[in-house]
């Protein structure tokens, strides 16, 4: 525990870095947008030590491989129209990672913050054209079980006001729904103490979580609607099984405002698109599509002042998917494609008063 929580601290000192390059984006038109996206190991040029062996120089991988998917990753970004202001990404091996893909895009992503495991391979940032403050790095252990990363919290400067983001990668389902659904429980219960704590402070501050949560959002029902999960529906059932206590689970509705139907009125629920907005899903696995990558977004942005909830997407056209409109993911062979992820973007709208 020393370790990770002297992590946390050389993060928040270390992570920002400047871009060099213009601004330009979605902020300009009056509204902010927000992309997550698991990269998929993206790795740069150097041996460290701690590199998955396909992606180690003895394996055939060099600076010139980490440069040409650096280069094909962030043309795919500035291939989007509604470019992304904030983007929070998955799977990235370092803050050095993050501040070559800033400088590799325009428009001016002059804040970055990475955030890992001591002696992780890879970890989770923030590259950012509006300002970032109060930036921590949680991380989480259960049962002698650690969190393979860390939850990222940055608090978000625009200037229709603030509100926080929380980059997530949760524990993937590698050893079994149940046997892993703990510790995913463990991130949520993180994130709803945090929550609790902001709002104690600032009742009216926005909060966003983002990134891959390795759950679908109808996790609840593929488990049979017998289990607890990390994520569940604002649903009858589900507040028979946590007898109306919410500990460490994220309800999510797709209501605007997501405010409690079946749970008691205390409970934090949080607004899905993947409930209201968005179709498929966001990663392909036994040709079936799941919903692991998530925005989750608080009632303040449903309440008709600053920034408002406009609309969510998911990036499913090209080049971020191939000829069978699936992800397009990398080959470290041939240096084409991607990601086995696509992106997803969020769109906040500013109200303008009369």
């Amino acid at each position: 525990m020393k370790n990770l929580m002297f992590l946390a601290v050389v993060l928040v000192l270390a992570g920002c870095a400047v871009s060099e390059r213009g601004e330009e984006g979605s902020q300009a038109s009056g509204g902010i947008t927000l992309m997550t996206w698991n990269v998929h190991n993206l790795f740069d040029g150097k041996d460290d030590g701690f590199e998955y062996n396909e992606f180690k120089q003895s394996a055939g991988w060099s600076q010139e491989k980490y440069l040409g998917r650096l280069n094909s990753i962030s043309a795919a970004i500035e291939r989007i129209e509604s470019r992304p202001d904030v983007i929070i990404l998955q799977e990235i091996e370092s803050l050095k990672v993050l501040d070559d893909l800033a400088l590799s895009m325009k428009g001016g992503y002059s804040y970055s913050y990475f955030a890992n495991n001591y002696g992780a391979a890879v970890g989770l940032g923030i590259l950012s054209r509006l300002p970032l403050s109060e930036v921590k790095a949680h991380s989480i252990t259960i049962g002698g079980q650690t969190a393979p990363r860390p939850v990222l919290e940055a608090k978000v400067q625009a200037e229709e006001g603030e509100f926080v983001v929380f980059a997530c990668h949760w524990k993937s389902k590698i050893g079994g729904d149940k046997v892993t659904e703990s510790v995913r429980r463990a991130s949520a219960r993180l994130i709803l103490r945090r929550i609790k704590e902001l709002w104690e402070e600032e009742k009216k501050i926005g909060v966003i979580v983002a990134g891959d949560l390795n759950e679908n959002h109808d996790e609840f029902f593929r488990q049979g609607a017998s289990t607890i999960c990390a994520l569940l529906p604002d649903d009858p059932d589900c507040v028979k099984l946590t007898v109306n206590r919410q500990t460490d689970f994220i309800v999510i509705s797709g209501n605007m405002p997501p405010l409690p139907a079946h749970f008691p009125n205390e409970t934090i629920v949080l607004f899905s698109p993947w409930l209201s907005d968005l179709e498929n899903g966001s990663y392909f696995y036994k040709n079936k599509w799941e919903t692991i990558d998530h925005f989750l977004i608080s009632d303040q942005f449903f309440d008709n002042i600053g920034l408002e909830y406009k609309s969510a997407l998911v990036v499913n056209f090209e080049p971020f998917v191939n000829n069978k409109g699936i992800p397009f993911s990398y080959n470290a062979r041939t240096g084409s494609g991607f990601s086995d992820h696509l992106p997803l973007l969020v769109t906040l709208r500013t109200v303008v008063e009369n």
